[in-house]
């Protein structure tokens, strides 16, 4: 099955969960960056400032990190996708409703004639030694397992 990507449940969650990690990250690591800075430069930051500052900058770089990586994954998925060949459509004929009318000559029941069994054919299939059941052509197999070739001829050994 050759399934188009845009249409495709895993590329967007892909997608869609990159650029959020990308940007949650960005969003960290700008905001700490920042305020440790201004906190420094003012000589006002304190040991949480600096060391959970420094903590939340390196889980917000990993946060980006992945969030890139997830980019391009994608990025890479859909340039592969527009590389693999197309399945080419299948072209179908129009039906011709006149063709599918029975004939005369063939029979209108609904069983296929190959399931209906003659009483000649019984008798001439049949080995000599082998006890045959025969059935009426008509009769049909309502609600029974099994085909009607094996229920119609049963040989007992």
């Amino acid at each position: 099955m050759n399934k188009s990507l845009t249409r495709s449940i895993g590329f967007w969650l892909l997608l869609v969960l990159s650029l959020a990690s990308a940007g949650v990250g960005a969003w960290l690591v700008a905001g700490q960056v920042g305020s440790m800075t201004t906190t420094l430069l003012a000589n006002t930051a304190t040991g949480v400032d600096v060391y959970v500052g420094q903590s939340l900058v390196v889980v917000g770089a990993v946060l980006l990190g992945a969030g890139i990586i997830g980019i391009l994954i994608a990025v890479a998925l859909s340039a592969v996708q527009s590389l693999l060949p197309a399945a080419a459509p299948v072209a179908v004929e129009a039906i011709d409703w006149t063709a599918q009318e029975p004939t005369a000559d063939e029979p209108t029941s609904p069983e296929p004639a190959a399931d209906r069994l003659d009483e000649t054919d019984a008798e001439t299939s049949a080995a000599p030694g082998d006890a045959v059941i025969e059935t009426v052509a008509d009769e049909r197999q309502n609600g029974s397992s099994g085909s009607t070739a094996t229920a119609t001829k049963i040989s007992v050994r």
